[in-house]
């Protein structure tokens, strides 16, 4: 180590680190204070080394806290991280809109907050929470003297603003973690989300929650992170519904067959054209009983040019409804519709779509053409409402349970319960 020159002047009076204006003689007995925004000057201890390290320390905790004046404040909350991009708001607000992650915060009188930043403890009370921005938080701590002195003396001179909430007089234990949505068990595991949400091969959605005490897995029914799906069918751009004058046909087809033929099912094949844009009715060569129908599809129509839409078959008498048969011979990807009591003046439809094999039934007005025939309107002044009486009341749900097999007690309850 080189020795250091101190000169002639006295060992108390001279600073081998000073700046250069600070050794000027600007003829003034005081020394200038320092600007406003900056910490003011620890008093010299003497040792010119001492007080060299502490100015050099203070420079670079100044230097440090410049940079942290841009970074964002974390939301901090059990195993949950996540950067506040709106730092105007309030923690209230923060509050809020954190719940819909975790209902505990719901209870605003609950919930308690605290700012840990560095070494710095801030406790936030009730009104600062509802009436004071986190950035004006944040700011207060990192200008104020004690913060700076504490990171002068840290070895991190990078701390995160943690923002967290407590929840007091609580039931039942912290929620903890975000969220994630994963097709995988394996990727839920590989992300550790404290919060997953997992579509499963039983058909339900499951949200799962790891905590320390362990692993919670719930089937849910209403989650932020999915979109809202309705099972069914929606036509292509430019496809209408099946003409009200091809469904007379098919099923005028279906009634010749069922009282004329043998009370024999049939089946016809519907076919969209995208060339002419019209559906195509076909009937394929096929073998038929009263209760099945084996056919072979139309060569014609297995081209680009034709669309399968749809395959229609009759339950001659019987009610109209999908068999174990029908669901295991329609795995093609389309609508399917059976229509059965052929001697009724209305005979039943059911309509049904299979998405490679997994069926939903919908509404047959949806993809045939129904022609409502206007009435006159002084027919509706006709009709009045009430309330149905006991005694309805219970022929109709007598009608809608298997009632002699229910036990005595159960019967009674029910008839109660209606009276």
């Amino acid at each position: 180590m080189n020795d250091i020159d101190l000169g002639s002047a006295p060992p108390d009076e001279f600073d081998p680190w000073a700046n250069d204006e600070d050794l000027e003689d600007d003829g003034q007995d005081e020394p200038t204070p320092p600007p406003a925004s900056k910490s003011p000057k620890k008093a010299k201890s003497g040792n010119p080394l001492e007080d060299a390290a502490d100015e050099a320390a203070t420079k670079d905790a100044e230097k440090a806290r410049q940079n942290l004046f841009e970074k964002l404040p974390v939301f901090e909350y059990a195993r949950a991280t996540e950067d506040i991009e709106d730092a105007s708001q309030t923690f209230d607000e923060l509050r809020i809109a954190k719940s819909v992650d975790f209902p505990e915060l719901e209870d605003g009188k609950r919930v308690k907050w605290t700012v840990e930043y560095g070494k710095t403890v801030k406790n936030i009370t009730d009104a600062d929470a509802k009436g004071m921005s986190i950035a004006k938080v944040k700011t207060e701590i990192e200008t104020s003297k004690p913060f700076l002195d504490a990171l002068k003396k840290a070895k991190d001179k990078n701390p995160v603003c943690k923002i967290k909430p407590r929840v007091d007089a609580q039931s039942k234990g912290h929620a903890s973690g975000y969220k994630g949505v994963f097709t995988t068990w394996d990727a839920v595991e590989a992300a550790n989300k404290v919060i997953s949400i997992l579509p499963a091969k039983d058909g339900k959605v499951y949200e799962i929650r790891k905590t320390r005490m362990g692993q919670f897995i719930t089937p849910v029914t209403d989650c932020n992170l999915l979109s809202d799906v309705k099972a069914g069918f929606t036509p292509a751009l430019g496809i209408p519904p099946i003409p009200m004058d091809l469904t007379m046909q098919i099923i005028t087809f279906f009634r010749y067959f069922a009282l004329n033929g043998g009370s024999n099912e049939v089946l016809v094949n519907i076919y969209w054209d995208t060339i002419n844009e019209e559906f195509i009715v076909d009937a394929p060569e096929q073998t038929v009983t009263k209760v099945s129908v084996h056919s072979k599809e139309n060569p014609e129509f297995l081209n680009e040019r034709y669309i399968h839409y749809m395959d229609i078959h009759s339950h001659n008498t019987m009610k109209a409804y999908f068999s174990a048969t029908d669901n295991a011979d329609e795995k093609a990807t389309r609508l399917y519709t059976v229509i059965g009591r052929m001697d009724k003046y209305f005979p039943e439809i059911v309509t049904r779509i299979s998405n490679g094999g997994k069926f939903h039934e919908i509404n047959p007005c949806e993809v045939f053409e129904f022609i409502a025939q206007p009435f006159p309107s002084e027919w509706k002044s006709t009709v009045r409402y009430r309330k149905p009486h006991a005694d309805e009341k219970a022929e109709t749900v007598k009608g809608l349970l298997p009632w002699d097999a229910l036990p005595e007690r159960l019967r009674e309850e029910i008839m109660e319960n209606l009276l």
